[in-house]
This record gives structure tokens, sequence and C-alpha cells, in this order.
């Protein structure tokens, strides 16, 4: 068994996820290529590329599984459209939406002075932010 491999199975094991054979293919793209944000579609496509058999239904609900049991981090950035982060301790992104990357700022880098209380019973479980930004323009633009 490769260390990739391994380390992969013992991650899954670790949140208790089946290692299943798509889920431990997933988990070694994912793993041999992070830190990344990706969209499902674009791990389909490394997928396929790979020779792993999954299917787009599957990619999405493996990355959702995946995001539910802390391994990674879902980016919302627009309606219907999230990108998946390998990252998944506490930070926030910049996004470019000209060329649809995404990067990520420290959550140091950015400093809250109050956050409004939330509902009777709940807490507030963590905060995102994701900055918009474009090409500045130049004279003559």
């Amino acid at each position: 068994m490769s260390t990739l491999f391994c380390h992969a199975m013992h991650r899954l094991q670790a949140v208790g996820l089946r290692p299943t054979r798509q889920r431990l293919a997933l988990a070694q793209l994912l793993i041999d290529t992070a830190p990344r944000h990706v969209t499902a579609e674009q791990l389909y496509q490394e997928a396929r590329q790979a020779g792993i058999n999954v299917s787009l239904a599957t990619i999405y609900n493996t990355l959702h599984q995946f995001t539910q049991a802390g391994l990674m981090g879902e980016v919302v950035v627009g309606s219907g459209q999230s990108y998946f982060d390998t990252t998944s301790s506490a930070h926030y992104h910049f996004f470019d939406k000209a060329t649809g990357e995404i990067y990520d700022i420290p959550e140091e880098a950015i400093n809250f002075d109050k956050l409004p209380a939330p509902p009777p019973g709940k807490v507030i479980d963590r905060v995102d932010v994701v900055v918009r930004i474009r090409n500045e323009k130049r004279r003559g633009d």
C-alpha cells in the first residue's frame, strides 16, 4: 500500500467515514494536490483523467460527506456556486469572479470588532468571509 493510500484511509476512518473504493480514490486526489479549492466539476474531470470511474453525483455526495466530517470546507461564492477547500482550518477568501479563482486570506488578516448576538438557543459556529475582487481599471480602459 502506498503512503498516500494509507494516509487517506486513516483520515477517513478518523472522522468515521467508511473508506470505500471511491472515497479513497477521491481522498487521494485531494490530499495529493492540497492545499487548493476545487469545484465538483473540476474534481470529476480529474477523476476521469486519473481513470477513476465515478459519477458526478457521487463526486458531489462525497465532497459534502468530507465537508460534514470536517475534512474540507465549502466556500459558497454565488447562487449554486461552491468550491471545496482542502484546508479545513478557519480562514477567509478572495474570489475573482472573472477568473473563478479563489485565494486564501489568513484568519488573522481580518478583524471583527463586534458580531451580532445569535438567536436564542443558538451559538455562532463560524464566520465565512468572501471578499470579491476584480482587476483594477487602468487609464484608458
